[in-house]
């Protein structure tokens, strides 16, 4: 099963090719915005160096958000199309979700903390339990005193990841000792992430209907709060 899969909910624009026995390839871009202008070429390059081409992709995946609004309405676009066009199954899969598989298997919380402007922030607090991936917060849009007050609760390590950190990471490690700011490496969307989440939902049958597969934006836009 070759699942390709997109992530445009950040800055980074990262897309992934990956089957139930190995990550076939994988393409990140960790500078500017402009996805409308890097993906499809991203996606090109990566079929191409991969022997592939899009009919050979049996499942697609989307991260659904929070994020960019703008950046997960292009990446959800291109999947769309991409499911619609070929007949092919669509499974959606959470920002956060996606950033917290980055540190597989680590003992103690996983806390993916994204900018989400205006002192708040997009997050959720993980756990790995048997090499699955659960939740302990639910993806949620916090101010990030409130964030603080969640982290404190926790007992043992909890691992910060996420473009939130070098604006909030000081912050939250004066009044939380037990938080380890992840390597850099580590510290980004990678589709390659996001794809293994949606390999396990497809092993599971667990798809979607491109209609309904929606941005997630766990809150409104600046603008249609002003208009309310």
């Amino acid at each position: 099963m070759n699942i390709l899969a997109i992530d445009t909910s950040t800055i980074v624009a990262s897309v992934a090719i990956i089957n139930e026995d190995k990550l076939l390839g994988e393409m990140m871009i960790n500078h500017q915005k402009k996805h409308s202008e890097k993906l499809m070429t991203a996606i090109d390059h990566l079929l191409s160096d991969s022997g592939l081409d899009l009919s050979n992709i049996d499942v697609f995946g989307v991260v659904e958000g929070p994020g960019s609004f703008t950046g997960l309405r292009i990446g959800m676009a291109t999947a769309k199309g991409f499911a619609q066009g070929l007949n092919k199954p669509l499974i959606g899969v959470s920002t956060l979700a996606s950033l917290a598989n980055n540190v597989p298997t680590s003992s103690g919380y996983i806390c993916p903390i994204l900018d989400a402007q205006r002192n708040q922030v997009y997050t959720g607090i993980y756990y790995f339990d048997a090499s699955k991936l659960k939740n302990k917060l639910t993806d949620t849009a916090l101010e990030i005193e409130d964030l603080i007050e969640e982290i404190s609760k926790l007992d043992g390590n909890i691992y910060c990841l996420g473009d939130g950190l070098p604006r909030f990471y000081e912050q939250i490690e004066k009044s939380c000792s037990n938080t380890i700011k992840v390597p850099n490496h580590v510290n980004m969307n990678r589709a390659s992430s996001a794809a293994e989440l949606v390999l396990h939902k497809a092993l599971t049958g667990d798809f979607m209907d491109y209609k309904q597969l929606e941005p997630v934006y766990l809150r409104p836009s600046y603008a249609e709060e002003k208009k309310c």
